[in-house]
């Protein structure tokens, strides 16, 4: 992609209201716009990176036998005076046409996807079944005042399990586990995140939350370094020591819930009358479970963790793209000719370069630029580079920088060949 085509600019300064490093960041990059408080524009380049998650969480999630659909998002009313949550859920936007006809915007999709269920399962034979989509989900958020990680409108992973008992719903329960550690592994906080027991409510003693540590983060969580695993401190008047090891020492550290798994058993599936016929022919009820990730808030949260103070630094598996050519511009004609075959042949060779031609812009602005974006690799074409015998190659996260040869740079970027 040229860098001059892209509609949007890079700016020097965050609106003022935004608080958060993701926000501040991601508006100033030219990544998101926001339209108000806690819905987003994902501009162009923000809009790759969400794909980028969102195909790294389908890829895991089809290897753990999920299944994609896509439900709507405007609810019945009815729907959700069957669970009860029509009245309880305090964060539900609730719309009426003019007929008076009264729907839900969908902050999650029990309430879709159990009656969808029920056309489809009602044999032992039928089950397992594992179901998933990724869209948008919608809630009366009155605090969003943390970028893209608390929203009003944003997008989300949910995938709902139905099983025949509760060991076969533990068994997947553990799947999910490797595939959710998996997924914040590929986006580049793997070594940050802690899976972490957190109270269950009123189906099960506990649940799991997947927490980052940051210090933007609204959670709290004390972690066991021996067993890499984390309990939310809304839980340890109950947990004071590790689940896992018993260890009493647990570290206490600030982080954002980048996912959460739960028992769900029969919560949703009993409303709806949601059962099967077992081998003897008897009606019991379906065993769920359900699993979530938001793609913005993970996006948000690579972003406050692995920033520095010139800008972002991506992951290069969800990086806009893997390589920031940047041309400085000069009377040499040579140049901006060097410039435009370089970027042909990293197209070619599949590497995904976004080519800083811009004529308008100083080599300051255009290193700054480049460092507010944090494309992994940037690639510098000038005339010193040229007299050097090549380009100028450094990584986002280096300091340093060095002259490679034109027909060496490739062999930077041994995986597109």
């Amino acid at each position: 992609m040229l860098q001059s085509k892209l509609f949007t600019k890079t700016r020097k300064e965050a609106p003022a209201d935004e608080v958060s490093k993701n926000a501040e960041f991601l508006i100033r990059a030219g990544f998101v716009d926001k339209l108000q408080a806690g819905v987003y524009t994902y501009l162009p380049l923000g809009l790759r990176v969400l794909k980028k998650i969102e195909n790294i969480i389908r890829e895991e999630m089809n290897r753990a036998e999920g299944v994609e659909i896509l439900m709507p998002s405007l609810h019945p009313k009815e729907n959700w005076e069957t669970t009860g949550r029509w009245e309880t859920m305090d964060d539900l936007y609730k719309v009426s046409d003019t007929s008076g006809r009264e729907n839900a915007l969908g902050p999650t999709h029990e309430e879709v996807v159990v009656p969808l269920a029920k056309k489809f399962v009602s044999s032992y034979r039928d089950l397992p079944v594992y179901i998933y989509q990724i869209q948008n989900k919608f809630r009366m958020e009155l605090r969003a005042k943390s970028g893209v990680l608390r929203g009003r409108e944003f997008i989300m992973k949910d995938l709902y399990s139905f099983h025949t008992n509760e060991e076969d719903l533990k068994k997947y329960y553990e799947v999910m586990k490797t595939a959710y550690e998996n997924v914040f592994k590929r986006a580049g906080i793997g070594i940050n995140t802690y899976l972490t027991f957190a109270s269950g409510g009123s189906f099960s003693k506990y649940s799991h939350e997947f927490q980052a540590v940051s210090e933007a983060g609204e959670d709290t969580i004390h972690i066991c370094d021996k067993c890499r695993i984390a309990v939310n401190e809304e839980i340890i008047s109950d947990q004071s020591t590790c689940p896992e090891c018993g260890a009493d020492d647990l570290r206490k550290e600030k982080a954002i819930e980048v996912g959460n798994i739960f028992e769900l058993k029969t919560k949703y599936s009993k409303p709806f009358n949601l059962t099967y016929k077992d081998e003897a022919g008897n009606d019991k009820d379906v065993i769920m479970g359900c699993y979530g990730i938001g793609l913005g808030r993970l996006m948000g949260t690579v972003v406050e963790i692995l920033s520095d103070e010139k800008g972002m630094v991506w992951p290069e598996e969800i990086a806009p793209f893997k390589v920031h050519l940047l041309e400085l511009s000069s009377d040499d004609i040579e140049v901006s000719k060097k410039a435009s075959e370089v970027y042909e042949m990293l197209n070619k060779a599949g590497v995904e370069t976004l080519h800083d031609d811009r004529t308008d812009k100083t080599a300051g602005e255009k290193f700054a630029d480049s460092d507010l974006i944090g494309i992994p690799y940037r690639v510098l074409v000038s005339d010193k580079s040229l007299k050097a015998g090549g380009v100028e190659i450094k990584k986002r996260t280096e300091k340093d920088s060095r002259i490679v040869s034109i027909d060496e740079l490739m062999t930077e970027f041994p995986q597109n060949k």
